[in-house]
């Protein structure tokens, strides 16, 4: 059987990373690059604030190749729709014909993504849809990955989870109503070991910072030795 070749959107956290570590454990894909988008002035993941730098650190342990859409920190839909054109075209021009994302239930924005690709050639995939958070946060642990919780939504949790580590314990320890997954926007986290890792991301934590008065970052570092 022809193995289809995807290309994974990846932010570098929990959900993308249990999403790829399926992908590569189903014989009928070929998982053939990571896909983010960068902030061109912070030089960090939208959203996620994960500095480049340590993305590719990432990539090189996964040892797949990492393919950056770059974007200003206010893109005009103009610029972000031609960006994104552009990128879709070198997928298909490679063969790719999947995409993958790591979306669990939120129809709206499953639809949107849907949206966005039709027509283009290249194909949407959600290999965690109807898994419930629940389960997910289990699976990412029952697999042995380790992650740190790089941004807090402060409207929708403490502000004090801003660099836990992301374990049973830390689970355990959230007030009703906030996603195990932080599927609501309440947490992100980046991944730095696991199963599909041949060996852990060093980093380091920095000063904390808050955006928008809003959102909590611990301050994510390559490490010094690095």
């Amino acid at each position: 059987m022809d193995k289809k070749k995807v290309c994974v959107s990846w932010s570098g956290g929990r959900d993308s990373s249990l999403m790829l570590y399926r992908l590569l454990n189903d014989p009928g894909f070929e998982v053939s690059c990571l896909m983010t988008t960068v902030n061109e002035d912070t030089g960090k993941v939208m959203m996620h604030d994960i500095p480049y730098e340590l993305l590719k650190d990432q990539a090189k342990s996964l040892g797949i190749p990492l393919r950056p859409i770059w974007l200003g920190s206010d893109p005009a839909n103009e610029e972000y729709e031609s960006r994104m054109q552009q990128a879709v075209e070198e997928l298909i021009e490679d063969g790719i014909a999947l995409m993958a994302f790591g979306d669990l239930f939120l129809e709206d924005i499953r639809k949107y993504r849907e949206k966005n690709l039709e027509g283009t050639g290249l194909s949407p995939i959600f290999p965690l849809w109807g898994l419930t958070s629940a389960d997910s946060s289990q699976a990412f642990l029952d697999a042995g990955f380790n992650a740190a919780v790089v941004c807090v939504d402060g409207s929708q949790l403490d502000p004090s989870f801003t660099g836990a580590s992301y374990t049973a314990e830390f689970l355990d320890s959230l007030p009703e109503g906030v996603d195990p997954c932080g599927e609501n926007g309440e947490f992100h986290t980046f991944v730095y070991d696991g199963p599909i890792f041949k060996e852990p991301v060093d980093f380091r934590f920095g000063s904390s910072y808050v955006k928008d008065g809003r959102f909590w970052y611990a301050d994510i570092l390559p490490s010094m030795e690095g």
